[in-house]
């Protein structure tokens, strides 16, 4: 029996805001199948949903990609995600490239709420289909112990963005002058394995009187085209004081990867080349992956932006 023949049909649900890259993974395979839903709000601006062809997906391996944008979008699709698996589909998977509250994952003082606990218990509760539990891709969670959130109702699968940087980094004309920042001991820790055949520096961030001022910890950048890598960015602010300290200390470019281009407030216009009174080009790349679609639509690949698709990634994932 060949390959393919192992493989399963997949039809693929996406959101509104998704579609760009539930087209480009549905053009990574012909077994991935792109299905539609309704998206539709009555006049009080609660969801009117409905799942097309709902008789047809009955014993068929479907999934549905999501994306957790804000907090406005988050109800209906939910709503969807509860619903496909009790429509008799074979086995159902639950596409969350970015997993929004995976930076809220504990408590400093009683009273705070972990809000990455309560969106993994929501997503726990996703009905069981005729397959078994539903199968949740998410990609770089924040912190890995996050996986222990999850019930046993679903399957949690990590993915990483971090393969398709090493394969951009070996593209570089300068890839053996390659050296891998983290701005912190946190990114260490989650990425420090997957690129230790690269030269690494570690930042940290060290309290001088009520300010937090970042520092080089440990390696040595000089010569060096420095590439800061993280799991996501916000305001960017640890990235440009992380670029100022590699300058500082002789790298000879610095660039960034991260797997969430979150930037909230379009926070990401500060990294812009054409904005060189405040970046004056620091970043000579930054990458990022699509697993925030506002971000991706919102930037278009101005300099000094990239984006490398999760599409193939997500495409494989399907199979699994």
């Amino acid at each position: 029996m060949s390959t393919q023949a192992k493989k399963k049909q997949v039809l693929l649900f996406y959101c509104l805001e998704s579609e760009d890259l539930a087209r480009k993974i549905a053009s990574q395979s012909e077994l991935i199948h792109l299905q539609s839903i309704n998206w539709r709000s009555f006049d009080d601006g609660f969801p009117n949903l409905f799942i097309n062809n709902a008789h047809e997906i009955r014993g068929e391996h479907v999934a549905f990609l999501a994306s957790f944008s804000s907090p406005a979008v988050i109800f209906e699709q939910l709503s969807v995600i509860f619903a496909l698996p009790r429509l008799f589909v074979a086995s159902f998977t639950l596409v969350l490239p970015f997993f929004p509250t995976g930076s809220f994952e504990r408590m400093e003082e009683e009273g705070d709420v972990a809000t990455a606990f309560t969106m993994a218990r929501i997503l726990s509760n996703i009905p069981i289909s005729r397959g078994g539990p539903t199968s949740l891709v998410i990609y770089d969670i924040h912190a890995l112990q996050e996986r222990f959130y999850f019930s046993d109702h679903v399957l949690p699968c990590f993915e990483t963005g971090i393969p398709l940087l090493k394969q951009r980094l070996h593209q570089l004309p300068d890839s053996d002058k390659i050296v891998v920042a983290f701005p912190d001991d946190g990114a260490w820790k989650r990425f420090h394995k997957q690129l230790d055949h690269f030269p690494m520096v570690v930042c940290a961030k060290v309290r001088e009187g009520d300010k937090r001022i970042v520092r080089l910890k440990e390696g040595n950048p000089a010569g060096c085209h420095v590439v800061i890598v993280d799991d996501l960015v916000q305001s960017g602010g640890t990235l440009i004081e992380c670029q100022k300290v590699l300058a500082a200390h002789g790298a000879t470019k610095v660039s960034a990867y991260v797997t969430h281009a979150v930037f909230p407030n379009r926070s990401w216009g500060r990294f812009l080349h054409k904005n060189s009174e405040i970046s004056e080009r620091a970043f000579a790349y930054f990458w990022i992956t699509d697993s925030c679609p506002r971000t991706v639509k919102a930037i278009a690949n101005e300099a000094p932006f990239e984006v490398l698709s999760l599409a193939g990634s997500i495409a494989d994932a399907l199979q699994i």
